[in-house]
């Protein structure tokens, strides 16, 4: 296992490169001049073309290419255009927000959805799974920002029980929390479907097992026959399915933080996009990409643990 993660670690700065690459060019060919949203539409052209060449905007791009790509090797995100700061305090002072929604909208995923599936499995074709059939898809077709709106409208509006927008980095853990709460559960619901169904799937494959059926016919316990034996060897197909979603979860926080008005590198990035921010934009989508590949690093050495089985070559 050891040699995989090595080999898989090794992989992981080729895949940030080709990210980067990608991102780079992109956004030059992505129509707006840094310079001019800087400066405003009454600028002069010296003006611009002055503030251009402060930037480096002038050099050929294969110069801003590799200048750029040599600094980020040296661990340098560079500055920002807009306000000359260095990007990666600004980086890291809003990164713990992001990770901390995301890792809240996994949890209340799993908290909703493998339970959803489970139960859903076991009464197959009765009332319980078609309810849980009809929220699995509302669930899959309504984007996350958009239940995060209905959420606010009942939860904050209505009912008044929570926060309506913003963030409280003081009052302790619960007033965290509570502004937590909301954003985290409309990026959990999206999730939790996409999991109760593939939980269900796997469930009802499992549970008409041989071995599902030989431990019942030696008398096992139903609790054991479905927790210790189907959900056990349903864990893999789940836990690849939080791996491969965590960089859905990711692209939600972007929006779901600009709804709820919360700091983030979500907002961050957009931030840095309607300013033509090249620096910043580029800084955010490599450390997005960065956390998504270890994370699915981490998804591939947890199935050993999960099946003694999986052999790593």
């Amino acid at each position: 296992m050891y040699n995989y993660a090595i080999r898989r670690i090794f992989w992981i700065l080729p895949t940030l490169f080709v990210v980067f690459t990608i991102v780079f060019f992109v956004m030059r060919v992505v129509a707006g001049d840094p310079a001019e949203v800087i400066l405003g539409e009454y600028a002069t052209a010296e003006a611009v073309i002055q503030l251009r060449t402060q930037l480096g905007l002038d050099e050929p791009i294969l110069v801003q290419y590799l200048t750029y790509l040599v600094n980020l090797f040296r661990g340098d995100f560079g500055r920002s255009m807009i306000n000359n700061q260095p990007i990666a305090p600004q980086v890291l002072e809003v990164l713990p927000y992001t990770v901390e929604l995301a890792v809240a909208g996994i949890f209340f995923g799993i908290l909703i959805g493998v339970p959803l599936g489970i139960i859903s499995a076991l009464r197959k074709n009765k009332m319980t799974d078609y309810l849980s059939q009809i929220f699995c898809l509302l669930g899959l077709s309504a984007p996350s920002f958009y239940l995060g709106i209905l959420l606010l409208l009942l939860f904050a509006v209505q009912l008044g029980w929570f926060p309506v927008i913003g963030f409280s980095q003081s009052g302790g853990l619960a007033k965290r929390l509570t502004h937590l709460f909301l954003p985290a559960l409309s990026l959990g619901l999206h999730f939790a479907a996409f999991v109760a169904r593939m939980s269900r799937a796997t469930m009802l494959e499992k549970l008409n097992a041989d071995y599902v059926r030989t431990a019942r016919a030696k008398g096992v316990s139903e609790f054991k026959v479905i927790f210790k034996h189907a959900l056990r060897d349903s864990l893999i197909p789940i836990v690849t399915v939080i791996g491969v979603y965590v960089g859905v979860l990711m692209g939600g926080s972007i929006l779901t933080e600009t709804v709820f008005n919360r700091p983030g590198l979500g907002k961050f990035l957009i931030g840095a996009i309607w300013q033509r921010d090249y620096n910043a934009i580029q800084s955010g989508l490599v450390i997005y990409a960065g956390i998504i590949v270890l994370v699915n690093l981490g998804v591939d050495l947890l199935y050993g643990f999960i099946d003694p089985r999986v052999k790593y070559k």
